[in-house]
């Protein structure tokens, strides 16, 4: 057997070398660039360039043109709304920051445990806080910073958090029969379109103040009582019955019916709220949004409609401002 010049079993292919003008590199795959996003692709739907291609469009407005023939509405071509989760009025809720949890236990909001993080610098707010908890035998539990974070979906807590407890409301048919045993003229207070919890809880703080009996919120498109308008009562919501009503004119023809005449607070009133002819009657105040104040319907449903005399230069007064008049006045002529 030869062996000239190697071995027996070696191969006798060489690897390849540099092929001739390639610079002695192999060759790779050439990068294509930057992936382009949806919007910048002009075949793709969500494209929003000038040179978009007409077969979309055209589709587009003939489906458009179909659903208004059909009398029925289309999204197509709009963007889509974003989704908000809401909490319902039977969940409970964290009131947070070192302010809020301090005025809300001051005004002996009811609630259910207080949350501190650990680490938590222990400032005057704080230490009070938590005696003020201790003073209720509420539960303290402390937990990671990251699981308040979790619990408070990462908002700004300050490293502190009360949770308090859903507000039980009354129902409609026990608010008339609170007024009628009273003892006193039946007084209620009715709000429309009221959205911001603020003036809900300083309504419920001067309905309580000047002798109301109970106070009634629709279930939509309206505030709750929540930890803010908790706080803002100073407690009088621990005190003053609220219901919450479907239908606010059907609850209106409902006082109306018990007895009670109805007066819709209106800039533009038939009569002035410190002539109110109906004052020492079972009466029920509705009160409407400072912007668009109270509903037509609810207006034309009500037996008045009183105005508060304001200088010119002031187009409208604070819902909450205007309850307290009206009602201040009504005690004055009770009295």
């Amino acid at each position: 057997m030869s062996t000239k010049g190697g071995h027996p079993n070696r191969r006798k292919t060489s690897k390849a070398g540099p092929q001739k003008g390639s610079g002695g590199q192999k060759k790779g795959l050439a990068g294509k660039g930057r992936t382009l996003k949806a919007a910048d692709r002009p075949w793709h739907k969500e494209y929003t360039g000038d040179d978009k291609p007409q077969k979309t469009q055209r589709k587009q407005s003939a489906e458009r043109a179909k659903a208004a023939a059909e009398g029925r509405t289309t999204n197509i071509g709009k963007a889509r709304p974003r989704t908000q989760t809401r909490r319902r009025d039977d969940e409970p809720e964290l009131i947070l920051g070192r302010n809020p949890v301090l005025e809300a236990l001051r005004a002996k909001v009811p609630a259910t445990a207080l949350y501190v993080a650990f680490g938590t610098e222990l400032d005057d707010r704080v230490a009070e806080s938590v005696r003020l908890a201790g003073n209720r035998d509420l539960p303290i539990k402390e937990l990671a910073r990251r699981d308040l974070d979790r619990r408070t979906n990462n908002a700004l807590h300050q490293g502190i958090g009360l949770q308090i407890e859903p507000y039980e409301y009354a129902e409609f048919d026990d608010l008339l029969e609170i007024a009628k045993t009273s003892g006193t003229a039946p007084l209620l207070v009715a709000l429309d379109g009221v959205t911001d919890p603020r003036n809900l809880g300083a309504i419920i703080r001067s309905t309580a103040a000047f002798g109301g009996h109970g106070l009634i919120i629709p279930s939509k498109r309206a505030a709750s009582v929540t930890a803010v308008a908790w706080r803002t009562s100073a407690g009088a919501a621990a005190r003053l019955p609220v219901a919450k009503v479907v239908n606010l004119t059907r609850t209106i023809q409902a006082c109306q019916q018990a007895g009670f005449m109805t007066v819709a607070l209106d800039g533009g009133g038939d009569v002035d709220v410190f002539d109110l002819p109906v004052a020492t009657d079972p009466l029920l105040i509705v009160v409407g949004d400072e912007g668009k104040g109270v509903s037509r319907l609810v207006a034309e449903t009500c037996d008045h409609r009183a105005g508060i005399p304001i200088s010119g230069e002031v187009e409208s007064l604070n819902a909450s401002v205007a309850a307290s008049i009206a009602l201040a006045e009504v005690q004055r002529q009770r009295r």
